[in-house]
């Protein structure tokens, strides 16, 4: 069993997850102090691509990425780099579609941070970057990081728009996701199969780890000790 597809899909989720960790994070807590407005415009546009159909995302990146378009032949052009069909292409699509997901949860976390301790720290003569590493971060941690492992699990599994923008090639872009709907295709289910049970306890791993990251929050921990 070529274990490529694992391999890729793997790759290709943890580059998008440490883009879309600092994006997320310089994202949520920027806009969360934008006037109410604003931010809900800003909102609006930052989150269209988690409910957009993946293939619809993965088609405006066709037309933005491909060879005929100024950015995608500039890239061909000068530096002999084609932007799609290849295993890299699908990092473009991943992190458009999971950036929803560790956006809006880490903007959660920020908001329901308690703002008095960062007030306490000014009164202390802290810098804000002191204060957003030392403070804010550590008690926004755990929204935090739920986003980040569940952007890591949707870009895991992400076909729609993959499969557009980098296609199936065994050994090249083959994904986890790709791969099952491939053997489907050619009939090989007992392939499919074993690729979907892959799917299924990585899937599996990854909502008993937020489940993990939500059962320890300050309150709990409160009672534990009381």
């Amino acid at each position: 069993m070529d274990l490529f597809p694992l391999y890729n899909s793997v790759r290709i989720a943890l580059i998008s997850s440490v883009i879309i960790f600092f994006l997320g994070i310089f994202a949520a807590y920027y806009i969360r102090k934008l006037p109410a407005k604003v931010k809900g415009v800003i909102d609006v546009i930052l989150t269209l691509p988690l409910v957009l159909p993946p293939t619809v995302v993965g088609f405006f990146l066709i037309k933005i990425l491909g060879p005929n378009s100024s950015l995608g032949s500039t890239a061909i052009d000068y530096f002999n780099l084609p932007l799609i069909m290849n295993w890299y292409s699908a990092i473009f699509a991943t992190v458009i579609v999971t950036f929803p997901l560790m956006y809006r949860t880490t903007r959660g976390a920020f908001e329901a941070y308690n703002e008095n301790l960062s007030f306490a720290a000014q009164t202390l003569g802290k810098s804000n970057t002191w204060i957003f590493r030392k403070i804010i971060l550590p008690n926004c941690k755990k929204g935090v990081m739920a986003g980040l492992v569940l952007s890591f699990a949707r870009a895991l599994g992400e076909y729609g728009a993959t499969s557009m923008v980098s296609g199936y090639t065994p050994g090249k872009t083959a994904t986890i996701s790709t791969s099952v709907y491939q053997y489907w295709r050619i009939g090989q289910d007992e392939l499919a199969y074993k690729w979907v049970l892959i799917n299924v306890l990585i899937s599996f791993v990854v909502l008993v780890a937020i489940n993990f990251l939500e059962d320890k929050t300050p309150e709990k921990k409160e009672m534990s000790h009381a």
